[in-house]
């Protein structure tokens, strides 16, 4: 059992850490001012689907792998920004057509979610940071490193679900009044292209290291 002093200031370390801007609440943010608060819920869902794969990773000791992969961390991370740029292209291709209608906003299937999980997997330095974040908090002198990894990945996860899902209630909602006019979504399209261009390109140029 992990003390609740241990436990409380993981906690605090989580909600600051979801809260910094970086690639996955930005992603929320862009899809929620875009697509509408219930898209950002599922790419939010997505995203902290991710995250139960990261920890798999972490608690099997697969990331350690990746760590000193340089091709596999590579391959990861060329994938996850061809992603981003498809994103961008769609993006930018929306915004070129004039066709706002009632149901430009809404949520079609389950491809938020998808968007969401492949945002999140796809990107290398989660699993690193995994690697380097949940095992502090780890004690083998109270049980089974492994359950320790998950019940703590577990716990990331619910505040990453609360603090992203409060970002696309409020960004969905900044959005909606925003998109009163086509122009206006055309512009929101843009910058939502624009930013997944410059996620891509950040992604592409870390490194193991970095």
């Amino acid at each position: 059992m992990i003390p609740i002093e241990s436990l409380t200031t993981f906690v605090i370390a989580s909600v600051l850490l979801a809260l910094v801007p970086g690639p996955d609440n930005i992603f929320v943010l862009t899809q929620s001012s875009v697509n509408g608060h219930k898209a950002g819920l599922l790419v939010t869902l997505g995203l902290c689907t991710g995250l139960i794969v990261h920890t798999t990773a972490v608690a099997l000791g697969i990331t350690a792998v990746l760590k000193t992969s340089c091709v596999a961390f590579t391959v990861l991370k060329i994938a996850g920004a061809m992603y981003l740029l498809y994103l961008a292209w769609r993006a930018f291709h929306d915004s070129s057509e004039e066709i706002y209608t009632g149901q430009s906003r809404e949520v079609a299937g389950i491809k938020y979610y998808l968007r969401g999980v492949i945002m999140n997997v796809t990107n290398p330095k989660v699993s690193i940071f995994f690697l380097a974040f949940l095992p502090q908090f780890a004690d083998p002198s109270r049980g089974h490193v492994i359950q320790q990894i998950f019940f703590l990945g577990m716990v990331f996860i619910l505040v990453t679900l609360l603090v992203f899902g409060g970002i696309a209630l409020l960004a969905g909602a900044v959005g909606a009044w925003l998109t009163n006019t086509p122009r206006a979504q055309t512009i929101m399209n843009r910058i939502a292209g624009a930013v997944f261009v410059a996620m891509a390109l950040k992604l592409v140029t870390a490194n193991i290291n970095s």
